[in-house]
């Protein structure tokens, strides 16, 4: 049986030597074919230099580089595009995600199930506030975006071959794999775990990055943000109504003033901003639909190594290799082209 694992990688100059002998190590008398695919997410250290290295001494080892930074869902999403396996397995370099879980993972896969999901019942190393807001992030998308999810489960997975061609077939942009991986329906395994703190280095996920990302996931699997500048706006009104009531029945059943100018004034505040934030969340939905419009590619590759390029949508190889003979469309030759400059 082949197995592949992708691995996405992002100044992971420490970790990597461990990780690559830890694989060796695992693999050797395993009876299973392996492939290593290392997806090179634009690194700027010493990671290129190190997979390289690597590649040449052990072919099981493939390479794919970004010719930029796109992201670790963007990478994730090119290693399941070019493994080739009865089962692949994603994993981060840091050593957080065990490679000594892959054989409870296979075995669960032997029984039948297409996609294997470890979950984290302990995060250890990870500040409060981070443990905090992962547990509210994955309350939110469970109880009103999308039930199917497990809580507590990365990107680190097994899918089977089922599996990994229905989440080839997800081609947008703004991607979340653990809720398209959700969405597929398949018959899932989830096995616990206890994750440990990273061996080396810094995470790549800072504050600003996770917001964005729980609200990548949020509004690319449902239009909960529009629901509820709905529900506020319908608050507003009733708010408004029973104002006015009472403003009528002071001004007419009492034959007094009207008090509260000073309510008046924050109330204009307070719709003001929910006007604004609420154009915000139409604004960020109408933004997302234009970039999807425009179909760029999900990824630019600049060098494959051990790897032959697919043909995939938005997908796309810059190896010169690969340049189509007619590079400006209009019958000049690749000679031709260079030489006019």
């Amino acid at each position: 049986m082949k197995i592949a694992l992708v691995i996405p990688v992002y100044n992971e100059q420490e970790s990597l030597p461990r990780l690559i002998s830890l694989l060796a190590n695992l693999c050797q008398k395993s009876g299973y074919e392996f492939q290593w695919i290392f997806v090179n997410d634009g690194s700027t250290d010493s990671s290129t230099e190190i997979l390289l290295k690597s590649a040449i001494s052990d072919n099981r080892i493939r390479i794919i580089q970004f010719t930029r930074n796109f992201g670790h869902q963007a990478a994730v999403t090119a290693g399941l595009d070019y493994a080739c396996a009865d089962a692949v397995i994603v994993m981060d370099a840091d050593l957080q995600d065990p490679p000594e879980l892959i054989w409870e993972m296979i075995n669960k896969f032997q029984e039948g199930f297409d996609i294997v999901s470890p979950q984290r019942l302990s995060r250890i190393g990870e500040s409060r506030f981070k443990l905090w807001t992962a547990s509210a992030f994955y309350r939110l998308m469970t109880t009103l975006v999308d039930q199917r999810m497990q809580p507590q489960v990365s990107d680190f997975r097994l899918y089977g071959k089922v599996a990994v061609y229905g989440m080839r077939q997800f081609r947008e942009h703004h991607r979340f794999l653990r809720g398209m991986a959700a969405w597929l329906g398949l018959k899932e395994a989830v096995i616990p775990f206890h994750r440990a703190p990273r061996l080396a280095g810094k995470t790549k996920y800072n504050t600003r990055k996770m917001l964005k990302f729980a609200w990548t996931a949020i509004s690319s699997f449902s239009v909960l943000p529009l629901k509820c500048a709905t529900v506020l706006g319908v608050f507003v009104i009733l708010l408004g109504v029973t104002y006015f009531g009472y403003a009528f029945y002071m001004q007419f059943g009492t034959a007094g003033d009207v008090p509260g100018w000073t309510f008046l004034a924050c109330l204009q505040i307070i719709l003001s901003g929910l006007t604004l934030l609420s154009l915000g969340v139409m604004g960020d939905y109408i933004g997302r639909i234009y970039e999807e419009s425009k179909g760029r590619p999900l990824y630019l590759i600049r060098n494959l190594v051990n790897l032959e390029p697919v043909d995939l949508p938005r997908s796309i190889v810059l190896n010169e290799h690969n340049l189509p003979q007619d590079l400006l469309g209009y019958g000049i030759h690749r000679s031709e082209a260079c030489s006019n400059g």
